[in-house]
């Protein structure tokens, strides 16, 4: 698939400045296998993309993927023999498969990318990394947009319900439609689904619903009845109060600049003081980054901003848009990945950001395409 005014050559081009900008800032160049293995390394990129993988079989070595983005074998090699702090930076194609045949996206495209790995100063990394990136591309007149993933998980985590409860909305967190869902179905203002009611009636009468018939399907019977105890149990936990789901949403629903939108947080945070330490880091980090020279006053902040790219983002997250072209996808992406270098690390977890730039957009928005 071609897409008009995309050039490979001037891509490679474009590619090729910005490592050696990422290099002029004491970056250390990278390189990841194009073949990765899939069992392990697939579950941590979220459910976008391990529907949009290539994958494979090796003979030797098991499932195999093409390389779907460059943070997790970085992250994986950083964790095994890496030194702190450090700066990696890296040049190559990544692999997608696209679903929609008339979006403006490729299967196969080159990608640039950044990654900080500082133990002593993680708010000033992130003001780092977007400080760098939109310098870079300040030319093309880009509109950035920010979020803040560490926020909204502060929010699920501290709400006075169920630990299953949280866990099944941290999992969906993600996916924006089904989370509104489960708090609605958490907080009474929606019906349980007439089979699960069903079922949660059976047992409420202490009738057994599993028959003498043999056994199919893919869970064991002792799986069968773990849930069916989990089902019971969620069916006797108190609904949330509406005020703390509409406070939930309020804080996903928030669309302002930078210090509106910190205004709005530490008022959210009166109703929910489980969030106020997060929405404070949010408020150092503006510091950090106008001490770094960008205009925080016209920085726009959304709250929902991340929740349908990589799962493995946990803080800050941003992404950079050519207003003229709403048909490209964003020139340049980023955030923070802290939990996932504790599951790399077996433990051991590293405050890291990192973001990446597509030369082959940067190329086109250049010549005017």
């Amino acid at each position: 698939m071609s897409i008009p005014g995309l050039d490979p050559a001037g891509a490679r081009a474009v590619g090729a400045e910005l490592f050696a900008a990422f290099q002029a800032e004491g970056a250390q160049p990278v390189e990841a296998a194009i073949l990765q293995p899939a069992e392990t390394l697939l579950d941590l990129y979220g459910e976008d993309i391990r529907a949009r993988a290539y994958v494979t079989t090796d003979p030797l070595e098991g499932e195999m993927m093409l390389r779907p983005d460059f943070t997790v074998p970085v992250v994986q090699a950083h964790m095994r023999d890496g030194a702190e702090p450090a700066r990696y930076c890296y040049l190559g194609e990544v692999f997608r498969k696209q679903e929609s045949p008339g979006a403006m996206r490729l299967s196969e495209y080159l990608q640039a990318g950044y990654e900080v790995f500082d133990r002593d100063r993680p708010l000033d990394a992130d003001a780092e990394v977007f400080a760098l990136f939109s310098r870079l591309l300040a030319p093309l007149g880009l509109r950035a947009a920010t979020g803040d993933i560490g926020i909204l998980r502060a929010a699920v985590t501290g709400l006075p319900t169920s630990a299953p409860r949280k866990a099944a909305l941290m999992r969906h967190l993600w996916r924006p439609r089904r989370f509104r869902a489960l708090l609605d179905r958490y907080a009474g203002r929606s019906a349980v689904p007439p089979a699960r009611a069903a079922l949660l009636a059976r047992l409420a009468r202490g009738e057994a619903v599993q028959s003498d018939a043999p056994h199919i399907g893919l869970r064991s019977p002792a799986e069968i009845a773990a849930r069916l105890k989990t089902l019971a149990e969620d069916a006797e936990t108190p609904p949330l109060a509406g005020a703390l789901v509409d406070g939930l949403e309020a804080v996903t629903a928030i669309s302002a600049k930078s210090p509106a939108a910190l205004t709005a947080l530490r008022e959210a945070a009166r109703a929910m003081p489980w969030i106020a330490a997060s929405v404070e880091g949010f408020a150092r980090r503006l510091e950090a980054l106008s001490a770094r020279g960008i205009d925080v006053e016209a920085l726009d902040y959304e709250g929902s901003y991340g929740r349908t790219t990589l799962e493995y983002y946990d803080g800050f997250v941003f992404g950079l848009y050519a207003e003229r072209r709403p048909d490209l996808p964003p020139v340049a992406t980023g955030g923070r990945y802290d939990a996932l270098t504790a599951v790399l690390g077996q433990g051991r977890s590293i405050p890291a950001v990192g973001g990446v730039i597509r030369p082959a957009l940067v190329a086109a928005l250049q010549r005017g395409a």
